[in-house]
């Protein structure tokens, strides 16, 4: 059972980092610990340590006297993140390939890819469904390969702004052709797992590369096109500036 002081941290970290990624921060904006102390019910010790894991995940910068400061980022950061993503998960299918994978881990992602297709095969389908399965099947094709280093580093970068498979998939943002778009993305969902079947660790990791760049493509429409809503997807608000 954890205890107080570890439950602590853990609520606290994830009660900042919504609030960050949710924008009630503005980026650059000290974080003050005694405001925080009080609004979060807890003493500095569990919020500095909370401070601290947020900086190692990018979110948060310390300044010169010490005090940590809301991080701010660029479209360039935001692209080279889903890039790195598209590596890290293409090296976890190479791997798995490589490796070679078990019945069970084989009977879940068949019955995964099996559940999304059920949930497409509607004209309606229900987006909210398809989130939660596109989540499980991206967390079941990761951990394939059984390495906790590369777990560890995918979700690490999940959590930078707009950088997780899951970061489009909002009704609100009304994607072009969006019903094709998640259907194209299922279509390579299958590649890649084929690909692992097959034992072509090059090809798997090709295609996982090429599926995490779906979402580039998703957030220059935003940008481009609906501006105004980027608001609507966690973190996108702490992009300050275009980049290099």
């Amino acid at each position: 059972m954890p205890s107080k002081r570890n439950k602590a941290v853990t609520n606290a970290l994830a009660s900042l980092r919504n609030d960050i990624l949710g924008g009630r921060f503005q980026p650059g904006e000290r974080l003050t610990e005694l405001a925080l102390c009080d609004d979060l019910g807890i003493s500095r010790t569990p919020l500095r340590q909370a401070f601290e894991q947020l900086i190692s995940e990018g979110l948060l910068t310390r300044n010169e006297s010490g005090g940590c400061l809301v991080s701010s980022f660029s479209i360039d950061d935001i692209i080279d993140a889903i890039e790195i993503r598209g590596v890290l998960e293409g090296t976890a299918v190479r791997l798995a390939a490589e490796r070679g994978i078990d019945e069970s881990q084989k009977f879940k992602v068949d019955q995964t890819l099996s559940q999304i297709d059920g949930i497409l095969s509607k004209d309606d389908f229900v987006l909210g469904d398809y989130v939660v399965l596109n989540s499980e099947l991206h967390l079941q094709l990761n951990n394939l390969c059984r390495s906790q280093v590369l777990s560890n580093e995918i979700d690490r970068v999940n959590r930078l702004p707009a950088a997780s498979p899951d970061a489009f998939l909002i009704e609100q943002l009304k994607l072009p052709n969006f019903g094709d778009s998640v259907k194209l993305a299922q279509g390579q969902h299958k590649e890649i797992w084929n690909a692992v079947l097959s034992r072509e660790g090059a090809r798997a990791e090709w295609l996982a590369r090429e599926h995490a760049r779906l979402a580039r493509k998703n957030l220059e429409f935003v940008l481009n096109t609906k501006p105004s809503l980027a608001k609507k997807i966690p973190g996108l608000e702490l992009v300050t500036h275009k980049g290099a």
